[in-house]
């Protein structure tokens, strides 16, 4: 555990706080006495998300994958606030298909907002944490732990993540920040949900009766996730199990390769033909926040 600290009057920085865990956090925090400073695409959610915070709760529309945007949003913040106290590196899309018929820029805007958004995010921040003595917490997956097939661009992305958020801790430890990540499951979010209405990866999904498949609430992310800043932890696991896992690293691979060669021909077919259906970009999109990724692309 690391050090119990009360979040009121702290700045707490969100991105990806329209949606999903980084609004759930948000209004949490904001319920603890925490100032949200909210930052992600779009803008009426975003200011929803601010209106349930309160009114000193601040919102600024951003791409992580922009160093403008970013450094525009942590320049309005400490403007606003004075300081930036901890910063919760969330935002994050997923793109379904293989490899070998995934659309291209369906994977790479995984990467670049999964991975590079959360390290262009922490280097804009960086300085102010540093001045505050504190705390970045970023938000990888089990997914990191578990390399599912389907999945390919998202898992390298979140493994990218953990293994940046635990070169980072040692780099400023010794400025007083504390550093973070997170491994949430499958979380009830608009992204996981648009999986399971997925015509291909759907019912792959449905088809999983193993406890790794299970779904639980966004309540169960908010909770962990919350006390993680609060106690300014190393690592946080939704849910707990997740954390076993990485006591078996080496051995899932192999477990996860038998396992997908009941599945994967099928689904590597049906992929194909749902890509021929309705577009490679339109079937690599999963959820609302991944069509905002598109669309911000787009306008650029």
């Amino acid at each position: 555990m690391g050090r119990r600290r009360d979040v009121r009057g702290q700045v707490v920085l969100i991105t990806g706080a329209a949606r999903g865990i980084g609004a759930g956090v948000a209004r949490d925090l904001a319920g603890r006495g925490a100032r949200v400073a909210l930052v992600g695409l779009e803008a009426d959610e975003l200011a929803r998300v601010a209106a349930d915070c309160g009114p000193d709760a601040g919102h600024w529309e951003a791409d992580v994958t922009s160093w403008e945007a970013l450094e525009r949003a942590v320049a309005g913040a400490v403007e606003r606030y004075g300081r930036i106290d901890v910063v919760l590196a969330n935002a994050g899309i997923a793109a379904t298909g293989f490899t070998r018929s995934i659309d291209p820029k369906a994977f790479e805007r995984v990467i670049d907002i999964n991975l590079l958004g959360v390290w262009r995010t922490v280097r804009v921040a960086l300085p102010h944490l540093i001045a505050s003595k504190g705390y970045a917490m970023l938000v990888s997956s089990a997914a990191a732990i578990a390399h599912i097939p389907g999945n390919s661009a998202y898992t390298a992305a979140k493994a990218g993540v953990e293994a940046f958020g635990n070169a980072l801790r040692g780099e400023v430890r010794h400025l007083g920040v504390d550093v973070g990540v997170v491994h949430p499951t499958w979380i009830a979010t608009d992204m996981v949900n648009s999986v399971e209405d997925h015509p291909v990866f759907g019912p792959v999904r449905a088809a999983d009766r193993g406890f790794a498949s299970r779904k639980y609430p966004l309540s169960v992310a908010v909770d962990l996730i919350s006390a993680g800043v609060r106690d300014r932890a190393r690592a946080v696991h939704v849910p707990g199990w997740v954390g076993v896992l990485k006591l078996f690293r080496a051995l899932l691979p192999r477990v996860i390769e038998q396992a997908a060669r009941k599945y994967v021909p099928a689904a590597d077919r049906d992929a194909i033909r749902d890509i021929e259906a309705r577009g490679a970009e339109e079937s690599s999109i999963v959820g609302p926040g991944a069509r905002a990724a598109v669309r911000s692309a787009g306008s650029r």
